[in-house]
């Protein structure tokens, strides 16, 4: 693979798991040294920070930045310019999920999925862009979703928070539209992943079926029958860094197995 991304320094937030891991992987096979963020077991993070590290040839590091703390978000930021010089790529990923009826929907979890999913993003991005548009260069990925592209019932913090990743992703690629900094949202649908999974499960006994039955079920609300795998968002977020796709800045682009073609 040509190494298009040496020299340059991407930070990946909810890189410990799913679709974060692909982006990471991606990112460092392309040449960027990668700073990985995210919960989860710490002897989990090192060994994937090293096999990540080992397989592209770059260093890899990780930082456990708590991103409901703006401060800490804004630290993230900070620290990966003191360790590496810059920030050129950001890729705001991080997700949580919770499913219920609106007028059930607990206050906290709307207040922790709106600040994980769309205040984090705005804070990281905040951090990121006085680099960026000193050095004349930047690509911002954020992961947004099908549900930020058409509403979904029992998930209205997800939707309201996608929804309005939307409308971050291009306010930013218009104020940075002349400074060499694209940014761009990815809009993925159904990807096996920790924060799937559950809902697989929940599918599963409401349906009164098996996990695999539902499991099936949900790759088949996709009009390929399959579900998205982490490799593919990678490959589409590692593009969106390359000079072939310098133009392409404020999208919103479907990764979704035709499923907002419906």
């Amino acid at each position: 693979m040509t190494r298009y991304l040496d020299g340059r320094v991407a930070i990946v937030t909810g890189s410990t798991s799913g679709m974060g891991i692909g982006m990471a992987e991606a990112l460092s096979k392309a040449g960027a040294r990668v700073v990985l963020n995210g919960f989860g077991d710490t002897d989990e993070i090192e060994a994937l920070r090293a096999r990540i590290a080992e397989e592209a040839g770059v260093e890899v590091a990780y930082d456990p930045a708590d991103l409901m703390d703006p401060a800490d978000v804004a630290g993230l930021v900070a620290r990966t310019e003191a360790r590496w010089g810059s920030v050129d790529i950001l890729c705001n990923n991080a997700g949580i999920q919770h499913v219920a009826l609106t007028e059930h929907f607990p206050v906290e979890r709307w207040d922790a999925q709106i600040a994980i999913l769309l205040s984090a993003p705005f804070h990281a991005i905040r951090a990121a862009l006085p680099g960026m548009k000193a050095r004349g260069w930047g690509r911002i990925v954020n992961t947004s979703s099908t549900s930020g592209l058409r509403g979904s019932a029992k998930k209205s913090a997800y939707s309201a928070a996608k929804h309005g990743i939307v409308g971050l992703t291009k306010a930013v690629a218009l104020e940075t539209a002349e400074d060499g900094i694209t940014c761009n949202a990815i809009c993925p649908g159904w990807v096996l992943t920790g924060m799937s999974r559950p809902q697989i499960e929940v599918r599963a006994q409401q349906a009164g079926v098996s996990y695999d039955e539902a499991m099936e079920q949900m790759a088949n609300s996709h009009p390929t029958k399959k579900f998205v795998t982490k490799e593919q968002i990678g490959a589409v977020v590692a593009f969106l860094c390359t000079d072939a796709a310098s133009q392409i800045t404020g999208a919103s682009i479907p990764i979704d197995a035709g499923l907002t073609a419906k």
